[in-house]
């Protein structure tokens, strides 16, 4: 079994970390608004198909305020 060599994970890690492309601060910040307006948009559709299926369920049943 191979031993672990701490100093070539080091120096692999550091060669990974050059590969990687990172993202821009106006990317970053239009990226957090999509998800944020996304996330508003699904909260709001469905708060919307909860009414309407609340209010059929009452309607077909008959109970409820």
């Amino acid at each position: 079994m191979a031993r672990p060599d701490p100093a070539l994970f080091v120096r692999q890690v550091r060669q990974e970390l050059a590969k990687v492309t990172w993202p821009s601060r106006k990317e970053t910040l239009i990226t957090t608004g999509l998800v944020f307006a996304l996330s508003i948009a699904a909260a709001i559709f469905f708060f919307l198909v909860d009414q309407v299926i609340g209010f059929g369920v009452r309607t077909l049943f008959g109970f409820g305020a």
